[in-house]
């Protein structure tokens, strides 16, 4: 089907932004090289609940910095946040050192969480494209996917070639800087509305935001829109990575590649299993327009994909607790896929509930619930894996979410 909007050079930015800011080579293996240095899942869940807590801490502020101070300023004061973080993951030992590669990581995320949605969704207004925004943002998404498909299989060969996990770190710090670079050429149009500020504009504008986030919950159908949105995504965020101990156990009960030590096995199977993760997920975000298509409201593929999401990560559980390692693994991909189909249709939704001008704090406002509700399930899910195993855990806080989830999900009249 032909698209309805152009694939100009911008477009192209967009796709090459999304390529190389996921070309995170730590990323398959951020579990297993906590774990090499002897982390417990609950350090590792605290690491985890200490980086969304001050991601949560920063998102509004940093939200409003973005709108008002320019968001290109805002991408590459992130991305420069991450370079320093990944270069203290790869020098350091410590679980209280890396503590502050987490800071560094938590300013990254929360200068850029919201603020290249908005940056994209402003182009659309621009171009007269809102009309397209699930197609345009699932496209652009898609290739983000595949950059983490790449990333997948790049990170399981410097792994081999480098006999540890601490090598992909000091290679993430690559594609950030090219992406650096390519933030650099945006337009200053995609900055919003305001570009030169003194005191008294901040002042102002802060006034103001404040006022459209106060306006913002008043509206019903924004505040279901991003709890919605952001529960489940809370959900996938702390689950994903326990993905690398399932692999863990699944590479070391078939009988291939014996001739490699486990650690090097373990990074062949990542590599291959995360790469048609990846693939999956992005078929999954540039279909999501087609899901749409088959409902007249925005709310029903959103309930839907949630339900499904959560009874999947449920089910991997299940079958890891009986060692059915693939079959933990293939549920758990439902996680992963399901979060990337609804997540330009979230997107979509929310958008739909705020002003253009304040964008990038309404998608920063969704971003902190989000942090909320991931730095509480993956402090439990480090716990519970401590106290008894990853399978447990899984089970547990997926039953957990599926009846906490009744609270957030949009009611569906008869005649929809």
């Amino acid at each position: 089907m032909k698209n309805n909007f152009e694939k100009d050079k911008q477009y192209y930015k967009f796709c090459m932004y999304g390529f190389f800011k996921n070309l995170r080579f730590f990323e398959p293996f951020f579990m297993l090289f906590l774990k090499e240095k002897g982390l417990s899942f609950t350090e590792i869940g605290s690491l985890y609940a200490i980086r969304e807590i001050l991601i949560n801490l920063l998102e509004i502020p940093t939200g409003i910095v973005a709108d008002g101070l320019g968001r290109r300023r805002s991408m590459i004061f992130s991305f420069l946040s991450y370079i320093v973080s990944f270069f203290i993951f790869y020098v350091s030992k410590s679980f209280f050192i890396f503590i502050f590669a987490m800071i560094f990581y938590s300013f990254g995320e929360t200068f850029r969480s919201g603020t290249h949605k908005a940056m994209i969704m402003e182009y659309l207004s621009l171009k007269n494209w809102k009309d397209y925004k699930v197609e345009y943002y699932g496209n652009t998404r898609s290739w983000s996917q595949i950059g983490s498909a790449i990333s997948s299989i790049i990170a399981a060969i410097l792994v081999l070639y480098a006999g540890n996990y601490s090598m992909i770190f000091l290679a993430s710090i690559i594609p950030y800087f090219i992406d650096l670079i390519n933030l650099s050429t945006y337009p200053k149009e995609l900055d919003g509305d305001i570009q030169k500020i003194n005191l008294k504009d901040i002042k102002l504008h802060f006034k103001n935001v404040f006022k459209g986030i106060f306006n913002s919950f008043k509206n019903k159908e924004f505040l279901k829109a991003i709890i919605n949105s952001s529960f489940y995504a809370g959900y996938y965020k702390s689950m994903k990575d326990f993905l690398q101990p399932i692999i863990k156990m699944l590479a070391l009960n078939i009988p291939i590649f014996l001739f490699l030590n486990d650690q090097k096995r373990v990074s062949i199977f990542v590599g291959i299993v995360y790469f048609i993760l990846y693939i999956l997920t992005a078929i999954s975000s540039k279909n999501s327009s087609k899901i749409v298509k088959k409902y007249k409201t925005l709310e029903k593929p959103l309930n839907l994909t949630m339900i499904i999401g959560l009874l999947s990560g449920m089910m991997s559980g299940i079958f890891f607790v009986f060692e059915l390692y693939y079959l933990s693994t293939i549920f758990f991909f439902l996680i992963y896929i399901i979060e990337n189909l609804r997540k330009p249709i979230a997107v979509s939704k929310v958008s739909q509930e705020i002003d253009l001008k304040s964008m990038a704090t309404g998608l920063s406002t969704e971003s902190q619930f989000e942090t909320i509700f991931t730095a509480i399930m993956i402090f439990f899910m480090g716990l519970i894996a401590d106290i008894s195993n990853v399978g447990i855990s899984l089970i547990v806080l997926s039953i957990f979410s599926i009846l906490i989830s009744n609270i957030f999900r949009f009611k569906i009249s008869s005649s929809r």
